[in-house]
């Protein structure tokens, strides 16, 4: 878990451990207001990717122009494209030693890694062929037309099965089967916005019957402990019914289309595909799902299943490298522009009521990424119950408004676009059609019961104080004396709720370390001061958890009692760390 300000970042496991200086780049204000105008401008491109195709079609296919004009129209490299951008521009103003520490320490790319393992392994033909034949089982099942009952059952089960198999994989699979079935059978535009714009939406709702499944909810599911248990209670049953209404009425509404069986307009060769085949590749699938926090190890088993796919090669089609690889980049170029709207963003989700941060939510996710938000409301300590839910509720109920809404988008975008055309698809156009299933989602999420409180104890959120001396400290670069301390760290952990602790780090003075090896054993007799002792004694409710160079880490929990005596819990605690 990553909690930072402006000075430092906590990277910690089970607690705190250890720390990473931001680098000045994040704080400065100028680099702030160059990165949100780079990013509306993103913004901005998407919506104008089909002028870029068509001028494309004025040059000739082999000139240099018609590539370039090419590569802008494509939605998957917009976001690489301005945020390759921004980096230079970071490079001229802070060097390439800030740019590097940002790149590398404070962007997340785990993400953007395993959609492309995840697509690039879900499109594959064994995959696909058992998802079909599961789905046509289930339509079997319902007393409609089979072509009908095929349709609605693949806009159900689909995105539901996201839950267990990850948004995108879910998203990839469902794309695939929709487009061999409808699309690329001659089906009007019409029926095909309204599919795509169901598609988005089903896909961001399915995904939150477990804790794990959806970016959104994969941000916020640790440090507030949500399990599967309270996303089922909480979220589960109502997105269910959401997926359900949004699949039917779109059924109604093209029903007639739906009982026409046009021709198909690409004829495919049937494989039969060996049942061991289909049983190794979901092994390999479900792997990478496993792990799908474990950067190393789920691209470790990826590069197994290249292997396996060349051994295999009768009953596989040509791996989808290409496609996975342009939404892994696109997701690349979202986390690093993303990461940088925090200072904008953040306020928003502060102060706020329930009812507002729900539709504020909703509609900021469909100009900026939904997992991108709710990361944010992990850092905003203040957030009751009832905050949280509606940050996330509005994340994934708007993850359908746009492309760049929800993670797994760009996979099913890459996969659909060529069905729709030389103009390829209109972000209005999914806009427009996305806006009566996003309605649909925000009534379930909000007017089917109450949230309940979550099952696990909830990380007690980190504050981090800078002490100038002994009656001196900064907060966010914000001056206390001692008193006002005090009753600023009881304030937080009054509103912290749960278990009602805050985690404190404090940042001793440089001008007592210097580093290497001297640094250890200054910093330790640092912390026998008579003067660091008395501070620790005069903070009611402390308890030291471990002692570092220039660092002292404790849990501070606001009572009125006395605590025990804090230099010998001091002196006890240096001895266990």
């Amino acid at each position: 878990m990553i909690f930072g300000n402006n000075l430092f970042t906590v990277i910690a496991s089970g607690g705190p451990s250890h720390y990473v200086r931001e680098p000045m780049l994040l704080s400065d204000p100028l680099v702030q207001k160059i990165a949100l105008v780079i990013f509306v401008l993103a913004i901005i491109h998407t919506f104008m990717v089909g002028k870029f195709i068509k001028l494309s079609h004025r040059f000739s296919h082999d000139s240099m122009s018609y590539r370039f004009c090419h590569i802008l129209g494509e939605v998957e490299a917009v976001f690489g494209i301005w945020a390759l951008i921004l980096v230079f521009v970071m490079a001229g103003l802070h060097g390439q030693a800030d740019v590097f520490n940002y790149l590398e320490s404070q962007v997340q790319y785990t993400e953007p890694m395993l959609v492309f393992v995840i697509m690039t392994m879900a499109a594959t033909m064994p995959v696909i062929y058992f998802a079909n034949r599961s789905i046509s089982n289930i339509a079997h099942l319902l007393p409609m037309p089979r072509r009908t009952a095929f349709f609605l059952s693949a806009l159900i089960i689909g995105p539901l099965l996201g839950s267990f198999i990850t948004e995108p994989a879910a998203m990839t699979v469902t794309a695939m089967i929709l487009k061999n079935a409808y699309y690329d059978r001659g089906m009007s535009k019409k029926f095909m916005y309204g599919t795509l714009s169901v598609l988005f939406v089903n896909i961001s709702i399915g995904g939150t019957l477990t804790h794990f499944a959806a970016p959104p909810v994969l941000m916020v599911s640790g440090a507030w402990g949500w399990d599967m248990t309270f996303m089922m209670k909480a979220f589960g049953w109502k997105a269910a019914i959401a997926v359900v209404i949004n699949s039917a009425l779109l059924t109604w509404m093209f029903r007639k289309e739906l009982a026409v069986a046009p021709e198909e307009k690409v004829k495919r060769e049937v494989i039969r595909i060996k049942p061991f085949v289909v049983v190794v590749q979901l092994i390999f699938l479900a792997s990478v799902v496993f792990f799908n926090h474990n950067l190393v190890i789920f691209f470790g088993i990826f590069i197994f299943f290249l292997g396996w796919c060349e051994i295999t090669q009768a009953y596989q089609e040509p791996l989808k490298i290409k496609e996975a690889l342009l939404v892994g980049f696109f997701l690349a170029g979202l986390v690093i522009l993303g990461k940088l709207q925090a200072w904008w963003l953040k306020p928003l989700l502060e102060d706020i009521g329930s009812v507002t941060l729900f539709v504020g939510t909703t509609a900021l996710t469909g100009i900026t990424d939904n997992a991108a938000l709710t990361y944010l409301g992990t850092q905003v300590d203040s957030l009751s119950m009832g905050l949280k839910y509606s940050l996330v509720a509005g994340a994934v109920a708007g993850g359908g408004l746009t492309v760049i809404a929800n993670a797994p988008n760009p996979a099913g975008y890459g996969i659909l676009k060529d069905s729709f055309g030389e103009d390829g698809i209109s972000p209005l156009g999914l806009l427009k059609n996305s806006l009566l299933p996003t309605v649909i989602a925000m009534c379930c999420l909000w007017f089917l019961g109450s949230p309940p409180a979550a099952s696990t104890g909830e990380q007690a959120p980190v504050v981090i104080i800078d002490v100038k001396t002994q009656d001196k400290f900064e907060i966010n670069k914000k001056p206390y004396d001692f008193s006002q301390l005090q009753e600023h760290l009881s304030e937080k952990a009054r509103k912290a709720g749960g278990k009602e602790k805050l985690t404190l780090v404090l940042m001793l003075p440089e001008e007592h370390h210097h580093g290497g090896a001297e640094d250890q054993h200054h910093g330790s007799e640092l912390m026998k001061s008579a003067e660091l002792d008395s501070l620790i004694h005069k903070l009611k409710g402390i308890k030291v958890r471990t002692v570092k160079s220039g660092q002292l880490i404790l849990t501070f929990q606001a009572k009125d009692d006395e605590p025990e005596e804090a230099g010998s819990g001091l002196h006890k605690d240096k001895h266990e760390h």
